[in-house]
């Protein structure tokens, strides 16, 4: 790990828009889902979520570019269970299907906390999802296909979302707080060290200037204790 790199690391953190995000709704191929979480990232988005009705959930591959080192993916039970996770955190629910009340994706508030949903790639998003949501978008399409690939239309509707949000501002001032930002770059550069602070129950620590763990806090993982490291985050 270099300085440069942390210092990598922690720009993109400050970019990162916690209030945006999307619900893959039985997404089943891998090149697909990898595609979406690639995009995420490149928008600034840290989470986004997922339910296979069907279990499990596609792997991973190269269409990724390694995105998921950098992008949680958040696996529900079922879509009530998604539904009331983005609920509860407030956000806007809109799901990417023809209707007669769907609106143009460019004509979308894409500032206010928002969750696109995006299903499957032969009939996708389901009645209840339709159903359930605040609302649906769509992107015109003017040839003889009447729709895009699941992923290259959640990247069209992320870039819309990503350009509003550069306009009102969205990225230039840090939206996860300090102790967020720590914690998910200890989290990318130190993994075998994160799940060991999560095993022992420990707090993770504050980081040095230079991205590197305390020494104070590799003692206490070595001497396996229970306290909270000296300088926690």
């Amino acid at each position: 790990m270099t300085e440069r790199r942390y210092r990598r690391i922690q720009e993109v953190l400050a970019r990162r828009q916690p209030d945006l995000t999307i619900l893959a709704e039985d997404v089943y191929k891998p090149h697909n889902l990898s595609a979406m979480l690639r995009t995420a990232d490149a928008v600034g988005i840290g989470t986004i979520h997922a339910v296979r009705p069907t279990g499990g959930v596609p792997t991973f591959n190269a269409t990724s570019g390694s995105a998921e080192k950098w992008v949680d993916l958040r696996v529900h039970e079922d879509l009530d269970a998604a539904l009331a996770t983005l609920r509860g955190a407030r956000m806007q629910v809109l799901a990417a299907h023809f209707s007669a009340e769907a609106r143009r994706y460019d004509a979308v508030d894409y500032t206010r906390p928002t969750c696109i949903v995006f299903g499957n790639e032969k009939s996708g998003v389901t009645a209840a999802c339709a159903e359930k949501v605040d609302g649906h978008v769509l992107i015109p399409m003017l040839g003889m296909v009447s729709s895009l690939n699941v992923s290259v239309a959640a990247a069209v509707i992320l870039f819309e979302a990503q350009r509003q949000r550069r306009h009102a501002g969205f990225y230039d001032v840090p939206r996860l707080t300090p102790a967020e930002r720590n914690a998910r770059a200890l989290r990318w550069l130190h993994p075998h060290e994160a799940r060991a602070f999560d095993a022992l129950g420990l707090p993770l620590p504050q980081l040095e200037p230079d991205g590197s763990l305390p020494a104070a806090a590799l003692a206490l993982l070595t001497a396996g204790h229970t306290g909270p490291p000296p300088g926690d985050a």
